[in-house]
């Protein structure tokens, strides 16, 4: 995204923890891209300092995984100054709720307008540190406003930038519409035996006509939960033709490998990988949680849940988007469509 960026001629900062990595990208000042973008763009500050980063910054695009939102939030809480426009890009599920909570937990009382997009614009790999190769663009990306009633200014301030940012009505749009809590979660368990005997595979063109109907199922709970709430979500089958205009095929698997975006995507070479480790606590935990909270029954997501936590030893829930942690616990459907619509 930074290169990206540079390129169309924008002013841009890169932040990133990773002091050794940030070193080596300012030795090579900036960012190379090949595949469907292509060139290179000169990055005007790299930097592990977060104050220095944003300073000046009319739009803070925030790229990190899920798992970072809280962190990345509590370090921009002081510096953040009225007006400036936060994105996280994308939010996975509930992450704009993740961060103004956190915002508001750590004193930040800044007017920003916050946004949330239902899923990172590019499909993408790095090369090496400073080059990437970018698969596939997506040519319509959902993203809403926290609380709704500030989408419509975010989208007319990103549309030169990201004309792919579409409106969403609220963030349980953005945050239901969380396909990769869909594929990720069934990929990695139905081949975990495969991926610890260090066997490659193709992520998406491999998938079995079973493994597919299967995710057809896991993903109807995911659209019942939306529902519930009177968000018309799209079903994964029919999201792979809306992200990826002109993919062929008639069934959920014939779409998978037909997808060019997908087609060179190889299999994690561990079960401890982000398919599982952050989409299970940021996408489909809290996914169940909504449920809960509007009283829909999920086996099929709580069971991937309890089953993801013991086949890796981990607490997925503690850290992980709960009601409670969401700052969701104890209201009733109708409030929490109040508090995303106008009150957040």
């Amino acid at each position: 995204m930074a290169g990206h960026l540079s390129i169309l001629g924008h002013k841009v900062s890169l932040y990133d923890i990773d002091a050794p990595k940030i070193e080596a990208l300012k030795n090579l000042g900036g960012i190379k891209l090949e595949g469907c973008l292509q060139g290179y763009g000169k990055i005007a500050t790299i930097t592990t300092d977060i104050q220095l980063a944003i300073e000046g910054a009319d739009i803070i695009m925030v790229t990190t995984v899920a798992n970072a939102h809280r962190s990345v939030a509590k370090a921009l809480a002081p510096h953040l100054v009225d007006e400036q426009i936060v994105v996280l890009s994308p939010g996975r599920t509930c992450g704009a709720l993740v961060f103004k909570q956190t915002l508001k937990r750590e004193g930040c009382i800044k007017h920003i307008y916050l946004g949330e997009a239902q899923t990172l614009v590019y499909a993408c790999r790095v090369i090496a540190n400073g080059h990437v190769h970018i698969i596939g663009i997506k040519d319509e990306v959902l993203l809403s406003g926290l609380p709704a009633k500030d989408t419509d200014y975010i989208l007319e301030t990103l549309e030169p930038i990201f004309p792919c940012f579409q409106k969403a009505e609220n963030v349980l749009r953005t945050s239901l519409e969380n396909i990769g809590a869909m594929f990720h979660p069934c990929v990695l368990l139905f081949n975990a035996a495969t991926i610890e005997r260090n066997e490659m595979f193709w992520f998406y063109r491999d998938m079995t006509e079973q493994v597919a109907e299967f995710i057809e199922k896991f993903d109807a709970e995911r659209l019942a939960v939306g529902n519930a709430y009177g968000v018309n979500l799209i079903g994964a089958c029919e999201w792979i033709q809306f992200a990826y205009k002109g993919t062929k095929g008639a069934t959920l698997r014939e779409r998978m490998r037909n997808n060019p975006a997908y087609f060179d995507i190889k299999s994690p070479s561990t079960i401890f990988t982000r398919q599982l480790t952050e989409d299970i606590p940021t996408g489909v935990l809290p996914i169940m949680e909504l449920g809960r909270a509007a009283g829909v029954d999920t086996p099929l997501l709580q069971s991937m849940v309890y089953i993801c936590e013991a086949l890796l030893s981990m607490d997925l829930h503690t850290n992980g988007r709960t009601l409670n942690n969401l700052g969701l616990e104890g209201m009733d459907k109708e409030s929490i469509l109040r508090y995303i619509t106008n009150e957040a």
